[in-house]
């Protein structure tokens, strides 16, 4: 029997994670700094990796394009893993990794008060 292996789609291959190693403290800071952003850092600590599709987010007070450009800041500095899985775009906090790099950032996100934009 042969096994084929699907090859990534055009989809996934335009993602671009990078590693939380390659990372400034400054960059870290700058994707931080939006309230949108520490939102979605801080209901992805909230649920198990992997278990949190793009489209649950559609409560946040932005466009669907104004989304997807957040998403793609926490990429790019390391906080955020996707991976597509059929039509749906799942999302990983890389918090060990990330954890690692910046040791004490993240818990200040995850236990400040919740900003309301």
């Amino acid at each position: 029997m042969e096994h084929y292996t699907r090859a990534p789609s055009s989809r996934s291959r335009s993602l671009v994670h990078a590693s939380p190693v390659e990372v400034s403290l400054q960059a870290a800071l700058d994707a931080l700094s939006d309230p949108i952003r520490r939102r979605i850092v801080r209901e992805l600590a909230g649920v198990p990796d992997w278990s949190r599709p793009c489209g649950t987010f559609s409560h946040l007070p932005v466009a669907k394009s104004t989304l997807s450009h957040h998403f793609a800041v926490l990429r790019g500095v390391g906080l955020l893993e996707q991976r597509d899985e059929g039509p749906r775009r799942l999302n990983r906090l890389r918090r060990p990794e990330f954890d690692d790099r910046f040791p004490g950032l993240l818990p200040l996100i995850l236990t400040e008060p919740e900003d309301r934009p």
